[in-house]
Parts: structure tokens; C-alpha cells; sequence
């Protein structure tokens, strides 16, 4: 085996035979990566619940946790699977912060070191269509805004519909093509792989849920007004 064979499969992913050209190994501890990774979060969202506070203090809580998630997940969609959809040739290379975290990530999923065509096109989608419209939906729950609930449904259908195809895809080539992505222990794939994209399933779920449930009453009250300025009516024309 040639050098540069050998520098191709001396990796920690799995499968052990895939081709990951350039990798270097992080240079940051993985308490490291996710402290910092911690704290961004505890900055962006205590400033994003101030800014709720001071434009909007009357909202119920669950809204403004709602609006929390969806800056949560517009941040992580544009910037950080943004980054990945734009660097994704030279990812096993990155040294910086996301390209570390990613790399990091990759122990449970070494497709994205790899440039794997439905991972690339499944988190570009994310990125720049569910990235920023999470944004929006935030500010139309800030301002209640009428177009809320259809936009929280959209988004939220997307992201299910993402997480789904992302774990049947995996599990296919697993199952059908004898493919395993995530190495062999156990926290890399039910901490990294299966509760870190299960979320978005469930918190999506959820206010998937509380939307289609407002939807239904609006529409409800709606006929039932309907219904009743008709019947007005009908009663006015036989006096």
C-alpha cells in the first residue's frame, strides 16, 4: 500500500475502507468543542429571549419557547449545515470550529466526509430554505402574525420530512448493502446519530400539532360565524 493510500484510509471512521482524502485529526478535546459549542448557545438564545421580552412581554411562555427553537434551528440550518454545504469537498481537512464539529459529528456518520450526494443535497435544502424561514417564523410569533401558523407548518413538515429520509437512507445501506457509517460505540450513535436529529422530529412534531389544532379551530369559528350571519339573514328576509 502507497503512501497516499495509507494517509486516505488511516481515519477513525467507519467504514474503516472509506475513501476520506486530506483528514487531519482535531486538534480541540471533544469537552472543548462542546463547551464552546454550549456556550454560543446560551449567548444567542438569552439574547434572543431579552429581545422577546422587551418587544413582546405579554407572550405566554410556550410561545416565546417556541420562538427560542426556531432561532435555535434557523442558526444551526443556515450557519452550521451551511457550512457543511459549502465546504462539504474539504470537510475531513477543516481545522477550524465548525469543520471540527463536523468532523467530530462524522464518528456517527462518516457520509459527510465524503461528499455523499443525498446528505449534500438533504442539508443544502435545510440550510437555505429551512435556515432562514425558521428565522421568520419567529418574528411572526414575536408579532403574531396571521401567517405563522401556515409557515411553522411548512417548516416543521420540512424538517420531519428531513430527519426521516436522513435515518432511512443510513438504515437502508446498513440493512440492504451491509454499510455502516457510525463507529461501533454506542454513545456515537444513540447520542450523536439518533438524539440529536430526534429532536427535530419531535419538537416539530409537536408544534406541527399545535398548529394544524389552531388551523382547525380558526376554521371552525369561521363557519360557525359564517353559519350564523346566514341564518341572520334568512331570518330578516321572512320577517
Amino acid at each position: 500500500m502507497d503512501a497516499t493510500m495509507k494517509s486516505v484510509l488511516s481515519h477513525p471512521f467507519y467504514p474503516i475502507e472509506a475513501e476520506i482524502v486530506g483528514y487531519l485529526a482535531n486538534e480541540w478535546s471533544v469537552l472543548t468543542l462542546l463547551g464552546l459549542f454550549a456556550a454560543g448557545w446560551v449567548v444567542i438564545l438569552g439574547a434572543t429571549w431579552s429581545g422577546v421580552n422587551r418587544h413582546n412581554p405579554t407572550l405566554p411562555s410556550s410561545e416565546k419557547a417556541a420562538i427560542l427553537w426556531f432561532v435555535l434551528s434557523g442558526t444551526i440550518h443556515l450557519f452550521f449545515e451551511g457550512y457543511f454545504a459549502l465546504n462539504h469537498t474539504r470537510m475531513a481537512g477543516m481545522s477550524d470550529f465548525f469543520g471540527q464539529l463536523w468532523k467530530e459529528y462524522s464518528l456517527s456518520d462518516s457520509r459527510y466526509l465524503t461528499s455523499d450526494p443525498f446528505v449534500l443535497c438533504m442539508e443544502t435544502v435545510t440550510a437555505f430554505l429551512w435556515g432562514p424561514l425558521s428565522f421568520i417564523v419567529a418574528w411572526l410569533i414575536t408579532t403574531q402574525h396571521p401567517l405563522r401558523h401556515p409557515l411553522q407548518s411548512l417548516v416543521s413538515i420540512g424538517q420531519i420530512y428531513g430527519d426521516i429520509l436522513y435515518y432511512a437512507t443510513s438504515m437502508f445501506d446498513h440493512y440492504h448493502k451491509g454499510l455502516t457509517y457510525c463507529r461501533p460505540e454506542a454513545y456515537y450513535f444513540w447520542g450523536y446519530y439518533f438524539f440529536m436529529n430526534f429532536i427535530w422530529i419531535v419538537i416539530p412534531g409537536i408544534l406541527l400539532y399545535n398548529s394544524i389544532d389552531t388551523t382547525a379551530k380558526a376554521f371552525k369559528a369561521l363557519n360557525s360565524e359564517s353559519n350564523g350571519s346566514k341564518a341572520n339573514g334568512h331570518a330578516k328576509k321572512a320577517q
